[in-house]
């Protein structure tokens, strides 16, 4: 269990039902932080929806991550849109995009009821995705594991989960 305050209400790995979606937000913005600051190489991180629209960042530049957001929510969605080799379309585990000045690193974190005023919120739930920014000389390897640990701590805020199934394609 957590001694930091936003994480109060949570213990077992699961919300309380006191935790409301004000509280979630911040749990999920302090687990956002403590990922940047305590993966190695990690410079910034970024939570999104699928359209485009910044939902919560590591204290980025607003206007930079509304800018990653929009460029990052298309990656995601041009990735999942190329038809593999099984001739199917399918989400993308992972993007990593190297740059001479950094990595981007964009992954799918599932579904949240979390963010009730966004304006793309349908039914009450937002896709989501995950943008990390990292050193260039980051291991891109450990970066990406750090991150598929974020979203599995996502999980009790997220009404769908990211799922890894038998093949380990991302649903």
């Amino acid at each position: 269990m957590s001694t930091h305050p936003a994480m109060s209400n949570v213990t077992g790995g699961t919300p309380s039902s006191a935790t409301t979606t004000s509280g979630q937000r911040d749990s999920m913005v302090w687990l956002l932080r403590q990922f940047a600051s305590e993966t190695p190489g990690v410079t910034h991180a970024v939570l999104i929806s699928r359209d485009g629209l910044r939902l919560l960042d590591s204290d980025v530049d607003k206007d930079w991550a509304d800018e990653l957001s929009a460029a990052f929510s298309g990656v995601a969605s041009l990735a999942a849109n190329i038809t593999g080799p099984s001739g199917k379309k399918r989400p993308a585990g992972q993007v990593i995009i190297e740059r001479d000045d950094c990595l981007f690193f964009v992954q799918s974190a599932g579904r949240s009821a979390a963010f009730d005023n966004h304006p793309g919120n349908e039914r009450g739930e937002v896709d989501t995705i995950l943008a990390v920014i990292a050193a260039r000389d980051a291991d891109a390897g450990t970066v990406g594991f750090e991150m598929g640990r974020l979203v599995q701590k996502f999980a009790p805020y997220m009404l769908i989960p990211v799922r890894v199934g038998t093949g380990g394609e991302v649903r």
